[in-house]
């Protein structure tokens, strides 16, 4: 009985560095990603973290304008404007002044994974701002001029459902 219990204890004892770096967020290579909460936003962006709700698996929403329409749900077809930026308002993407919106289904894996954690629940017509983690975006890895290991800041227009 005193052994099981030692045994116990020490398979414990060796859980915690495994639990403490899944809180931290790594990659699958180690490296430890940055969060939402310990990131500095540029005040440019409008980022307001209490104002925000965090999804389960760490991506920030708000909205900053609730839409009319019907409210969006993860495997729907919809069209969207949006301006991507990293946290120091460097825009690197956006389609706000292209001639059509962007046809994308909520939740496909052809989107980043915050994207379809985002989205659904807001409503056609609305604005939401996104901050999505390095752990449902890039990661650790630079990806067409976005630094690895970097907090994304979207402004999302929902724009009609397909």
């Amino acid at each position: 009985m005193i052994l099981t219990k030692r045994i116990l204890f020490v398979v414990a004892l060796a859980a915690i560095p495994l639990a403490l770096t899944s809180c931290l967020g790594t990659d699958s290579t180690g490296v430890t990603l940055a969060t939402v909460e310990t990131t500095t936003f540029s005040s440019s962006l409008g980022v307001d973290l209490m104002a925000s709700t965090r999804t389960t698996n760490g991506v920030y929403v708000r909205d900053v304008v609730v839409g009319p329409g019907a409210v969006v749900t993860a495997g729907q077809a919809i069209n969207i404007r949006y301006s991507g930026y990293l946290s120091d308002g460097t825009l690197f993407d956006s389609n706000t002044n292209a001639a059509l919106p962007l046809a994308v289904t909520v939740g496909a894996t052809n989107l980043i994974r915050g994207f379809g954690e985002g989205l659904p629940g807001m409503h056609i017509g609305g604005t939401r701002q996104l901050l999505i983690p390095p752990a449902l975006a890039y990661g650790a890895n630079d990806y067409n001029g976005i630094p690895g290991n970097s907090v994304l800041v979207f402004n999302v227009q929902a724009v009609s459902v397909q």
